[in-house]
């Protein structure tokens, strides 16, 4: 069958969404990447990539927002605005999606739609040719509730290709792990993105001292850096090794601790293993990929999802949540010399474990047509 998958174009969105894709292609199966802008760089996966809407411009479309509804953007920007601040941003960027991936959808004439909850647009396209959709999950919301709103947003693209409203999706997939969050859908193994780069050899066994991984954000704005400053001032009173992943040139050129070093980009999920912890912007694919590792994480709270998503960490134990500037040499020790955050870690990593891995989904997704 062929296939489409429909993503926003993002790294932290499309990236996630690759495993499967990959297993419907090994299964034999024809399978396009539908996104744009930062999200064509799926293409290293070996996949072939479509690109949806050439003259993406995240950051325009992220200015007029704030810009538009100040109120919300300051709530967003404190991490506290729930979904109305993506409701607002994915709406725009589905409006920018949708006649390309329309257009796409009757040109490759697809079987089946597997679209991102704020790629909503994909479910459009898949309506509007008459194919059965599926929901993949890629962040720790719920994405039912991200496809409502967005879709709320959508009311200029739905009228354009005369949708009336876009239909119940044909399956859901779930990838948290139900002891930090239920999402609705078939369950699926998180499988981390490798990322890019290689990992240097010093990084592949752990060293004399517990070592934290220090990451910072693939999307540029506000709380890029992520926790890599308040890490760089604590760390020479933490008895551990810090590696600063993708450091902002600033920081990379100035002095650091004798026990922080540097890289550029390396495959995190190659990492973790021999890693104590990993201190990062609280991203959605930074938790998973730390809760896979089984390794216990400091979680910034920070813009966006970012505050939600350390609270789940917290709440479960597997990890601290914290500003990025209130990171203390107190908090990094205890990081790595807690053993109940490093239970509670392994404990998750167990868990995701035992889920379904992508290619036992691919059955379900034949079972569709």
């Amino acid at each position: 069958m062929r296939v489409l998958v429909a993503s926003a174009p993002l790294l932290g969105h499309v990236f996630p969404l690759l495993p499967l894709a990959l297993a419907m292609r090994d299964a034999g199966h024809e399978v396009l990447v539908a996104t744009a802008a930062d999200g064509l760089v799926a293409a290293r996966s070996g996949l072939p990539v479509r690109d949806v809407a050439p003259a993406f411009d995240f950051g325009r479309i992220a200015r007029g927002v704030m810009l538009r509804h100040p109120l919300i953007a300051r709530a967003e920007l404190a991490g506290t605005a729930g979904t109305r601040g993506g409701a607002l941003l994915f709406g725009q960027v589905n409006e920018e999606l949708a006649d390309g991936l329309v257009a796409l959808a009757r040109e490759w004439s697809p079987d089946l739609v597997v679209y991102e909850p704020f790629a909503v647009a994909g479910a459009l396209a898949a309506a509007r040719v008459g194919v059965p959709a599926v929901r993949q999950e890629n962040s720790l919301f719920d994405g039912r509730e991200l496809v409502r709103v967005t879709t709320e947003r959508l009311t200029r693209a739905l009228r354009r290709h005369q949708v009336a409203a876009i239909p119940p999706p044909a399956g859901a997939i779930a990838v948290a792990p139900p002891s930090v969050v239920t999402q609705d859908g078939w369950p699926m193994r998180h499988e981390p993105s490798a990322g890019g780069g290689e990992l240097p050899d010093w990084l592949r066994a752990p060293g004399d001292r517990p070592r934290v991984l220090v990451s910072r954000s693939t999307v540029a704005g506000p709380g890029g850096a992520g926790p890599m400053r308040a890490v760089v001032a604590a760390a020479s009173r933490v008895d551990a090794e810090f590696v600063l992943v993708r450091p902002p040139g600033r920081l990379s050129r100035s002095a650091l601790p004798a026990n922080v070093r540097t890289v550029d980009w390396i495959p995190l999920d190659a990492a973790l293993p021999a890693a104590a912890a990993l201190v990062h912007h609280g991203g959605a694919g930074s938790v998973l990929g730390a809760l896979v590792a089984g390794v216990p994480q400091v979680a910034t709270t920070g813009p966006g999802d970012r505050r939600y998503n350390a609270r789940l960490v917290a709440d479960r134990g597997a990890g601290i949540a914290v500003p990025a500037g209130g990171i203390t040499a107190d908090i990094l020790t205890r990081l790595v010399t807690d053993a109940e955050l490093a239970a509670a870690a392994r404990q998750v990593s167990r868990e995701i474990a035992a889920m379904p891995p992508p290619d036992e989904l691919v059955v379900r997704l034949e079972s569709l047509l």
